[in-house]
Protein backbone atom coordinates (compact mmCIF):
# COMPACT_ATOMS: atom_id res chain seq x y z
CA UNK A 1 0.00 0.00 0.00
CA UNK A 2 1.46 3.14 -1.42
CA UNK A 3 0.47 6.17 1.81
CA UNK A 4 -0.24 9.66 0.16
CA UNK A 5 2.47 11.94 0.55
CA UNK A 6 1.33 15.53 1.05
CA UNK A 7 1.88 18.11 -1.77
CA UNK A 8 5.10 20.38 -0.98
CA UNK A 9 5.06 24.05 -1.72
CA UNK A 10 8.12 24.40 -4.06
CA UNK A 11 5.80 27.22 -6.23
CA UNK A 12 6.03 29.72 -3.18
CA UNK A 13 9.61 28.72 -1.68
CA UNK A 14 10.88 29.06 -5.26
CA UNK A 15 9.28 32.62 -5.43
CA UNK A 16 10.94 34.07 -2.66
CA UNK A 17 14.32 32.51 -3.41
CA UNK A 18 13.74 34.09 -6.91
CA UNK A 19 13.01 37.68 -5.18
CA UNK A 20 15.92 37.33 -2.79
CA UNK A 21 18.47 37.01 -5.72
CA UNK A 22 16.64 39.95 -7.46
CA UNK A 23 17.57 41.87 -4.60
CA UNK A 24 20.87 41.04 -3.96
CA UNK A 25 22.83 43.84 -4.14
CA UNK A 26 26.86 44.03 -4.69
CA UNK A 27 29.40 44.20 -1.66
CA UNK A 28 32.12 46.56 -1.96
CA UNK A 29 35.15 47.25 0.85
CA UNK A 30 35.41 50.70 2.30
CA UNK A 31 39.14 50.02 2.81
CA UNK A 32 42.29 49.64 0.08
CA UNK A 33 45.42 48.25 2.06
CA UNK A 34 43.68 49.97 5.95
CA UNK A 35 43.40 53.05 4.32
CA UNK A 36 39.79 54.75 3.74
CA UNK A 37 38.33 54.30 0.09
CA UNK A 38 37.38 58.10 0.09
CA UNK A 39 41.25 58.86 0.45
CA UNK A 40 42.05 57.08 -3.06
CA UNK A 41 42.52 59.37 -5.27
CA UNK A 42 42.92 59.17 -9.25
CA UNK A 43 46.82 59.48 -8.58
CA UNK A 44 47.30 57.28 -5.36
CA UNK A 45 49.82 54.28 -5.81
CA UNK A 46 47.46 51.90 -4.00
CA UNK A 47 46.29 48.73 -5.72
CA UNK A 48 43.74 49.41 -9.11
CA UNK A 49 39.99 48.99 -8.48
CA UNK A 50 40.27 46.92 -12.08
CA UNK A 51 43.18 45.08 -13.35
CA UNK A 52 42.60 43.46 -16.65
CA UNK A 53 45.21 41.39 -18.77
CA UNK A 54 43.81 39.80 -22.19
CA UNK A 55 45.45 39.03 -25.38
CA UNK A 56 44.82 40.41 -28.83
CA UNK A 57 46.36 39.51 -32.24
CA UNK A 58 50.13 39.89 -31.43
CA UNK A 59 50.32 41.82 -28.04
CA UNK A 60 49.34 41.16 -24.16
CA UNK A 61 47.52 44.81 -22.94
CA UNK A 62 46.87 45.05 -19.22
CA UNK A 63 44.43 47.90 -18.03
CA UNK A 64 44.25 49.04 -14.54
CA UNK A 65 41.67 51.55 -12.83
CA UNK A 66 42.06 53.92 -10.22
CA UNK A 67 41.02 55.03 -7.85
CA UNK A 68 39.70 51.97 -6.28
CA UNK A 69 36.17 52.98 -6.15
CA UNK A 70 35.25 56.09 -8.54
CA UNK A 71 32.35 58.25 -8.01
CA UNK A 72 30.87 60.91 -10.04
CA UNK A 73 32.40 64.02 -10.20
CA UNK A 74 35.73 62.65 -8.67
CA UNK A 75 39.25 62.26 -11.32
CA UNK A 76 40.17 58.86 -12.16
CA UNK A 77 42.75 57.38 -14.41
CA UNK A 78 42.97 54.34 -16.38
CA UNK A 79 46.91 53.02 -16.91
CA UNK A 80 47.43 50.74 -19.79
CA UNK A 81 50.42 48.68 -20.50
CA UNK A 82 50.75 46.64 -24.25
CA UNK A 83 53.48 44.43 -25.00
CA UNK A 84 54.63 42.15 -28.45
CA UNK A 85 53.48 38.76 -27.52
CA UNK A 86 56.32 37.00 -29.19
CA UNK A 87 59.18 40.23 -28.68
CA UNK A 88 58.39 41.18 -25.35
CA UNK A 89 58.96 44.89 -27.09
CA UNK A 90 56.70 47.67 -25.40
CA UNK A 91 53.82 49.14 -27.87
CA UNK A 92 55.66 52.82 -28.49
CA UNK A 93 52.49 53.95 -30.89
CA UNK A 94 49.71 56.38 -30.05
CA UNK A 95 46.76 55.34 -28.32
CA UNK A 96 43.11 56.55 -28.43
CA UNK A 97 40.85 55.95 -25.45
CA UNK A 98 36.89 56.44 -25.99
CA UNK A 99 34.12 55.99 -24.21
CA UNK A 100 29.93 54.95 -23.98
CA UNK A 101 27.58 53.77 -21.67
CA UNK A 102 27.04 50.43 -21.29
CA UNK A 103 23.56 50.48 -23.35
CA UNK A 104 23.31 49.69 -26.98
CA UNK A 105 23.45 52.39 -29.07
CA UNK A 106 24.98 54.79 -26.85
CA UNK A 107 27.41 57.28 -28.35
CA UNK A 108 30.97 57.44 -28.04
CA UNK A 109 33.09 60.12 -27.09
CA UNK A 110 36.64 60.36 -27.28
CA UNK A 111 38.46 60.82 -23.67
CA UNK A 112 41.95 61.84 -25.28
CA UNK A 113 44.76 60.25 -27.67
CA UNK A 114 48.38 59.68 -25.23
CA UNK A 115 51.44 59.05 -26.30
CA UNK A 116 53.57 56.22 -23.63
CA UNK A 117 55.25 58.16 -21.14
CA UNK A 118 57.45 55.53 -18.88
CA UNK A 119 56.07 52.55 -20.64
CA UNK A 120 52.57 53.64 -19.60
CA UNK A 121 49.59 54.76 -21.48
CA UNK A 122 47.85 56.99 -18.50
CA UNK A 123 44.33 58.58 -19.41
CA UNK A 124 41.99 60.55 -16.89
CA UNK A 125 38.56 60.94 -16.60
CA UNK A 126 35.91 62.50 -14.36
CA UNK A 127 32.38 61.41 -14.69
CA UNK A 128 29.33 63.39 -14.39
CA UNK A 129 27.01 60.66 -13.31
CA UNK A 130 27.14 57.11 -11.36
CA UNK A 131 26.44 54.34 -13.94
CA UNK A 132 28.08 51.25 -16.11
CA UNK A 133 30.72 52.33 -18.85
CA UNK A 134 32.77 51.04 -21.42
CA UNK A 135 36.15 52.49 -22.02
CA UNK A 136 37.75 51.18 -25.71
CA UNK A 137 41.85 51.44 -25.86
CA UNK A 138 41.94 52.22 -29.80
CA UNK A 139 45.53 51.42 -31.46
CA UNK A 140 47.41 50.36 -35.19
CA UNK A 141 50.51 48.54 -34.96
CA UNK A 142 51.59 46.63 -38.40
CA UNK A 143 48.86 47.96 -40.06
CA UNK A 144 46.82 45.75 -38.46
CA UNK A 145 43.66 48.09 -35.91
CA UNK A 146 43.38 46.73 -32.34
CA UNK A 147 40.35 47.48 -30.25
CA UNK A 148 40.19 46.56 -26.56
CA UNK A 149 37.10 47.22 -24.54
CA UNK A 150 36.90 47.46 -20.35
CA UNK A 151 33.89 47.77 -18.10
CA UNK A 152 34.45 50.93 -15.66
CA UNK A 153 31.60 51.24 -13.03
CA UNK A 154 31.00 54.78 -11.26
CA UNK A 155 29.70 55.53 -8.05
CA UNK A 156 26.72 52.84 -6.92
CA UNK A 157 25.28 50.82 -8.98
CA UNK A 158 21.34 50.64 -9.68
CA UNK A 159 19.67 48.68 -6.72
CA UNK A 160 17.74 46.37 -9.15
CA UNK A 161 19.38 46.36 -12.44
CA UNK A 162 18.77 44.25 -15.54
CA UNK A 163 18.77 40.98 -13.94
CA UNK A 164 16.84 41.60 -10.93
CA UNK A 165 14.03 42.95 -13.25
CA UNK A 166 14.66 40.04 -15.54
CA UNK A 167 14.51 37.76 -12.45
CA UNK A 168 11.59 39.18 -11.37
CA UNK A 169 9.53 38.74 -14.54
CA UNK A 170 10.09 35.21 -14.33
CA UNK A 171 9.40 34.92 -10.93
CA UNK A 172 6.08 36.51 -11.91
CA UNK A 173 5.33 34.54 -14.85
CA UNK A 174 6.06 31.34 -12.84
CA UNK A 175 3.62 32.55 -9.71
CA UNK A 176 0.77 33.28 -12.72
CA UNK A 177 1.37 29.78 -14.22
CA UNK A 178 1.37 28.01 -10.33
CA UNK A 179 -1.79 29.77 -9.61
CA UNK A 180 -3.39 28.53 -12.87
CA UNK A 181 -2.84 25.32 -12.44
CA UNK A 182 -4.01 25.16 -8.99
CA UNK A 183 -7.26 26.67 -10.00
CA UNK A 184 -7.45 24.20 -12.96
CA UNK A 185 -6.63 21.66 -10.59
CA UNK A 186 -9.51 22.52 -8.23
CA UNK A 187 -11.78 22.80 -11.04
CA UNK A 188 -11.33 19.28 -12.26
CA UNK A 189 -11.40 17.90 -8.89
CA UNK A 190 -14.73 19.80 -8.35
CA UNK A 191 -16.24 18.33 -11.35
CA UNK A 192 -15.09 15.00 -10.56
CA UNK A 193 -17.02 15.24 -7.21
CA UNK A 194 -20.62 13.12 -7.66
CA UNK A 195 -23.56 15.85 -6.58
Amino acid sequence: MNPRRAPVATGPLALLMLALLGLATPVSAHHVLGRPAYSVGADSNTPPGLQVETQIGHYLVTYMAFPAFPKPNEPGRVNLYATHLDTGEIFRGEVTFKVRDDRWFAPEEVLGVQAIDDNVYRQGFEFSRAGDYIISAVFEAGGEPYIIDFPLRIGDPAPIGPIGWTVGAIGAVLVGVNLAQRKRRWRLQAERKPS
